[in-house]
């Protein structure tokens, strides 16, 4: 019988080469959860700043620490004071920490959901961050009201492609930035104003903005607070010291996602049903992941990143 398994870890906070394939011990469910056979493992941008040691402080962690923080699969135990699910079942879900990258993870039953029959694992694992955290993230501000402006940086990623959904159904008036390849994406989404963060400035189309989504992080969020109106507020998934970079009488806020089953059930179904849209941008099997975690780094992308443990 197997003990150990492979995974995506790190042994010390670096670069490119600090995510590594390596073996660890083949866990068991414990009290209150499932263990699931990873099938699929969603690849995001907090990987690389975990593996940097950029998010230390919001997210502190021993090392050695298997990225990845989502996941669908398949039951394959049921710890005690486990009900909801049976071993075969298809399930999808946030770990709620670090170790999707591995073969067989022990999760909270409570964060898990039961994989919808219209999607596949690879669907389904680009899903529970994402969707969630941008909904999460549009009314932690504040409630959101109807024709209220909202700007959202990198709205053609896994974050941002749900949040100008969300947006649009909260009845807001949607400006949003991208690169010049994805306006056309950002646009089917239902943003009202689509602008190329490369060849035009933001500010000279988004004004009285009542909140500032960003997920891109870097100069965008820092010339963000010309563009707010009078109690406005900045939301960012993309920089941790966004508390430094707050000027003094407006509001700066950094975002932590919290898991949320029903959430998160209803919105696969939306997505299995086609009455909300979620894209992939690529899928990589389990040895491509430390390349893929790299290139979120360096470049935008339409959607998420999957990587298919079947492959």
């Amino acid at each position: 019988m197997t003990t150990t398994q492979r995974a995506v870890l790190i042994r010390a906070y670096g670069g490119a080469s600090a995510a590594e394939i390596g073996e660890i011990p083949k866990p068991s469910a414990g009290d209150g959860q499932v263990l699931v056979r990873v099938r699929a493992a969603g690849v995001n941008g907090i990987d690389w700043k975990v593996r940097e040691g950029l998010v230390q402080k919001a997210f502190p962690i021993p090392l050695p620490a298997v990225l990845g923080i989502e996941l669908a699969g398949t039951v394959e135990a049921v710890g005690p004071g486990a009900s909801r699910f049976r071993v075969g079942d298809r399930v999808m879900g946030p770990l709620g920490r670090l170790g999707a990258y591995t073969e067989f993870v022990p999760v909270a039953e409570a964060n898990l959901v039961h994989t919808p029959a219209g999607l596949d694992d690879v669907q389904a694992a680009g899903i529970p961050v994402a969707a969630v955290a941008a909904w999460q993230s549009l009314h932690q501000a504040g409630p959101i009201a109807a024709g209220q402006r909202i700007l959202i940086h990198g709205a053609a990623g896994g974050l941002g492609g749900y949040a100008v959904q969300y947006a649009k159904r909260a009845g807001a008036e949607v400006f949003a930035t991208a690169s010049a390849a994805h306006l056309d994406h950002v646009r089917s989404l239902g943003a009202d104003h689509v602008i190329d963060h490369r060849s035009e400035r933001f500010e000279s189309v988004a004004q009285g903005i009542g909140l500032v989504l960003d997920y891109a992080g870097g100069e965008a969020l820092d010339r963000s607070w010309a563009v707010l109106a009078e109690g406005g507020a900045i939301v960012s998934a993309a920089a941790p010291d966004i508390a430094a970079r707050t000027p003094a009488g407006r509001r700066g806020l950094w975002f932590v996602n919290q898991a949320d089953a029903v959430l998160l059930a209803q919105f696969a179904q939306e997505i299995a049903q086609g009455s909300l849209i979620s894209r992939l941008s690529d899928v990589v099997d389990f040895n491509g992941i430390p390349a893929a975690i790299e290139r979120s780094r360096t470049g935008p992308r339409i959607g998420k990143v999957v990587a298919d443990f079947t492959r």
